[in-house]
C-alpha cells in the first residue's frame, strides 16, 4: 500500500504537469477508440502494453476476462456490470473496436482447468462457469497451440469463446454486421512481454510485431472505407 500511495505523490509531482492540459480536455468528454476487455490480473497493464494515454481506452477488467452471454432480448445472463460497460461503450461512446485480451498463467484458467473444488469460493465458482465452453472445446477439439501449457491453451480458446459471447448482445451484433464495430482477440504472454492477435486464416494467435501491426491496420482501414 505504501508503494501505491507514494506512486500517487510521484505522479502528482512529476507526471501531472505533462498531462494537465489533456486532463482539462478529458474532463469535458471522452472519445476512446476501443473497449478493452481483459483480466484483473495485476501483471496485465493495458496502458503500459499498448503505450496508450488517458482517454484512449475504455477498459473493463474482471477475473478471467469473461463476458456472460446475453439473451435474445439483450439481457445479461450474468453480472450486469459487464453488460452495462458493453452498452455504454457501444451506444454512448460509440467505440469502433472491442478487444478481448487473455493472458498466460491466468489463475482463473488454472481454476477452470483443474476444477479445484477445495477452494471455498462459491461466487468465483459461479463466475468461472462462463469459461466452461472454452474448457469443453479444449477437451473435445484440442488446443490452438499444443506447445503451450494446458491452462494457457485454455486461455487462448477462452478469448474466442468470449468474443462469441459478445456477439450474443444485439447491439454488438448489429454494429458488427453494419461494419461499424470490429471485434478482436488478443493474448498476452507474461514471460516474454509479447502480445498476440488471433488470425482467422491461420486459426492461431500471431505475435503483434511491426509487420503484423501494419497488416492489422490495413485491414481496419479497408473496412472503414
Amino acid at each position: 500500500m505504501r508503494k501505491l500511495i507514494m506512486g500517487i505523490v510521484e505522479f502528482r509531482e512529476k507526471m501531472l504537469p505533462q498531462y494537465a492540459k489533456q486532463f482539462s480536455k478529458l474532463a469535458l468528454a471522452q472519445t476512446p477508440d476501443a473497449l478493452f476487455i481483459t483480466c484483473s490480473d495485476s501483471r496485465v497493464v493495458p496502458d503500459l502494453l499498448a503505450s496508450t494515454h488517458p482517454g484512449d481506452l475504455f477498459t473493463m477488467r474482471n477475473v478471467g476476462n469473461l463476458i456472460p452471454p446475453a439473451t435474445a432480448e439483450g439481457a445479461s445472463t450474468g453480472d450486469l456490470s459487464e453488460a452495462s460497460a458493453i452498452e455504454y461503450a457501444v451506444l454512448v461512446l460509440k467505440v469502433a473496436n472491442i478487444v478481448v485480451c487473455g493472458h498466460s498463467e491466468c489463475g482463473a484458467m488454472k481454476a477452470v482447468h483443474t476444477r479445484n473444488a477445495k477452494l471455498k469460493a462459491p461466487n468465483l465458482d459461479r463466475w468461472l462457469y462462463h469459461a466452461n465452453n472454452a474448457a469443453f472445446r479444449l477437451e473435445h477439439e484440442g488446443p490452438l497451440d499444443d506447445r503451450l501449457k494446458p491452462h494457457d491453451q485454455l486461455s487462448q480458446l477462452n478469448v474466442l469463446v468470449q468474443l462469441e459471447h459478445l456477439m450474443t448482445y444485439p447491439i454488438v451484433h448489429q454494429q458488427v454486421t453494419a461494419g461499424a464495430l470490429v471485434l478482436s482477440g488478443w493474448w498476452f504472454d507474461i514471460a516474454t512481454g509479447d502480445m498476440y492477435a488471433y488470425e482467422r486464416t491461420s486459426r492461431s494467435f500471431e505475435v503483434i510485431d511491426r509487420a503484423m501491426a501494419e497488416r492489422m491496420i490495413a485491414r481496419l482501414a479497408s473496412r472503414a472505407r
